[in-house]
């Protein structure tokens, strides 16, 4: 009997799994984990032959969870997961850390009844195999490998306006559709103001506008605006983002500051990220959307044309952060495009 523990934080596929895996007589689902520290504890108190994981999870992503196991605790491995189509970027990854083999979820393309019959057959070639740790096999001239997880399905588009930014983007954000990608916005705008304007944009958009708070958690649908007189910056744990409110110098005069929030994005959400500068004087924004486009975003300026201000996308053009110039009207359309 093949003992399988599978790593899911949702309990639907959990549940799916779990039920499909044991149709089958010679396997046995052992346990179940939503993330990999509950994972980590039942690996020591079931001992596993197989175990089946996720991607993106809470707390810490698969990748990392798996590049530990396999320097700790080698055993055989599947990853299941929207992000690992085979021949991908994350799939190669996942391969290369150790993973047995890697599989992609059911879709439109694939039914739960193929991807069952699929996984039954690969945990059963799984569990002959003698999983190696691959730390130690590629000797000590190998550079360390890059942070895990470059690639999320969760989209972030981050946006910084001031002056004549308001309406600016109310044009922008009346355009998203309801499930929009999670969207983080700095306008500068004083304390007293931010969560009436938070809060006109949500009477009138079909996504939900909120002034932020820490620990925020971004979703589709949801844009978060900084509170004034604070910055905003985004963070993430394993496959989550969320927002973290701060004191701080003010940046370019400001605070909050589109350069903070931008840094920020840039840093943690990389090429899963698209970065918006609009209307507004001075130069905040320009060195962050830089950044941003240097760690792999999309990046969209505003045009002169449809600015009231063209001195923060001018600033951010000059040095060379944006990728695509478009008319207020059109910015929408280029942020959905890129994504």
């Amino acid at each position: 009997m093949i003992k399988v523990l599978v790593v899911d934080d949702s309990a639907v596929v959990r549940k799916v799994f779990s039920e499909e895996l044991s149709r089958d007589p010679e396997i046995s689902v052992i346990g179940t984990a939503p993330d990999p520290y509950v994972a980590r504890d039942k690996i020591v108190q079931l001992q596993p032959d197989v175990i089946t994981l996720d991607v993106e999870m809470p707390r810490m992503d698969g990748l990392s969870f798996l590049r530990k196991l396999m320097k700790y605790h080698p055993m055989p491995v599947i990853v299941v997961s929207s992000l690992t189509p085979r021949g991908g970027e994350m799939a190669m990854e996942a391969l290369e850390i150790g993973a047995v083999e890697v599989m992609c979820k059911p879709g439109e393309a694939y039914t739960v009844g193929e991807m069952s019959r699929d996984l039954i057959e690969k945990i059963k070639v799984a569990a002959r195999t003698q999983p190696k740790n691959v730390e130690k096999s590629q000797g000590t001239d190998i550079p360390p490998p890059r942070p895990a997880l470059t690639r999320t399905t969760l989209k972030i588009v981050a946006i910084g306006a001031s002056t004549g930014g308001t309406e600016a983007l109310k044009e922008v954000l009346l355009r998203f559709p309801s499930n929009a990608p999670a969207t983080v916005i700095v306008q500068h705008m004083p304390e007293q103001f931010t969560r009436a304007f938070a809060e006109r944009l949500n009477g009138i958009c079909a996504i939900e506008v909120k002034e932020g708070q820490t620990g925020d958690t971004l979703r589709p649908g949801l844009a978060i605006i900084a509170p004034g007189n604070k910055h905003m910056m985004l963070q993430r744990s394993g496959a989550i983002y969320s927002v973290l409110i701060k004191d701080g110098p003010r940046v370019h005069h400001q605070r909050p500051a589109v350069d903070v929030l931008f840094r920020s994005v840039a840093r943690n959400a990389g090429k899963n990220a698209v970065g918006v500068i609009l209307t507004g004087m001075g130069a905040d924004g320009a060195a962050g959307l830089l950044e941003m486009r240097q760690a792999g975003a999309r990046t969209v300026g505003q045009d002169e044309a449809s600015c009231v201000v063209y001195g923060m996308p001018k600033e951010a053009y000059n040095v060379g952060a944006v990728e695509r110039v478009a008319p207020l009207t059109r910015v929408t359309d280029e942020i959905m495009a890129m994504l």
